[in-house]
């Protein structure tokens, strides 16, 4: 029987993994506080931070508590929040016309967060379902969401956005020409250096469940969004809106949600070579707490190896709900 050094031909790669100091000088993907966005929901009202059943250990904040929670943010190192709002129903109509009140929550907050914390990254949505009383992310006709009435409708929110002092606006809805629409809006005001982040692969996946309880959207939307969402089976169409939202100009891309979708990841970063990021979403972090709960898995390290396999795949950033928790991690 041949000795394994013959076999291996002398190389045993095992050698570099015996230390941790060795560990990490060959690691090929690290994690750092500056991949993280913070996704915290909005709630009206004053001194609110009210816990989520089906997200353990996420608030939705009224915007005193969510300039408590930027303090919180910017002092771990985190570079950005995202702010999705859970407003009134009696706010809601079938064409999500609030999103255009200036004085609206999303606005509310991203004003008073700028005041407070102004060198943290406001990433801010113009995504309708937060707004409708059918819970779609575009304007609904006779069952039917029309596109071209949504994008008009989003790209006018993009602009009140910006004036609120958004640095980053982002279109989730998935409508055709969207992101030019919102470039020449943005533009058109002023706002040229306003970032547009392009929801370019959002796919009708089963893993948005909680964050629909978060928004308020859960208990009213018929139907479902596969008409606007991408098809979980598909991945050359990722490309395809790649390529439309990148010539439209998009200046990151976002694949939702992340962990199932990795190998989306890495194809849109490895054919555009420009920043894309991650949504772990509400039903990736409901199932890794479920598993700590359950103690089936062990929280720490479930969530850092999730965070490196973003990595891995390219991601250039990653929203996620543990994002203070890794903070704090990776400041230990």
């Amino acid at each position: 029987m041949r000795s394994v050094d013959e076999i291996t031909g002398n190389c045993r790669m095992r050698r570099n993994r015996r230390f941790d100091w060795s560990r990490r000088l060959v690691r090929e993907n690290t994690l750092s506080v500056d991949d993280l966005i913070w996704p915290i929901f909005l709630s009206e009202g004053s001194g609110i931070s009210e816990p989520l059943a089906t997200l353990p250990g996420v608030n939705r904040y009224s915007v005193d508590k969510a300039v408590e929670a930027a303090k919180r943010a910017f002092d771990l190192g985190i570079p950005a929040l995202a702010t999705f709002p859970n407003i009134a129903m009696k706010k809601r109509d079938i064409t999500g016309s609030a999103v255009l009140d200036p004085d609206g929550l999303i606005n509310q907050a991203t004003r008073a967060i700028k005041k407070a914390v102004p060198d943290i990254g406001i990433i801010t949505d113009v995504a309708l379902d937060p707004f409708t009383n059918h819970g779609h992310d575009g304007v609904l006709r006779e069952g039917i969401i029309i596109n071209d009435e949504t994008v008009e409708l989003i790209a006018r929110a993009a602009v009140i956005q910006a004036e609120a002092g958004a640095d980053i606006i982002s279109c989730s809805e998935m409508m055709d020409g969207r992101v030019g629409a919102i470039r020449d809006a943005l533009n058109g005001a002023g706002f040229n250096d306003t970032a547009i982040l392009s929801y370019t692969a959002k796919y009708a996946s089963a893993f948005y469940g909680p964050y629909r309880e978060a928004v308020g959207t859960d208990q009213m939307l018929k139907g479902d969004k596969r008409t606007y969402f991408m098809d979980p089976a598909n991945a050359e169409e990722a490309l395809r809106e790649a390529m439309l939202d990148v010539n439209e100009g998009a200046d990151m891309l976002m694949v939702k949600p992340g962990m199932p979708y990795l190998d989306i990841i890495a194809r849109l970063k490895n054919e555009f070579a420009m920043p894309v990021f991650a949504y772990q979403v509400s039903g990736e972090y409901a199932m890794i707490m479920a598993g700590v709960e359950k103690g089936f898995l062990e929280e720490e390290r479930a969530i850092m190896e999730t965070m490196t396999c973003f990595k891995r795949a390219g991601a250039d950033a990653i929203l996620t709900y543990f994002a203070p928790k890794i903070a704090e991690i990776l400041s230990k």
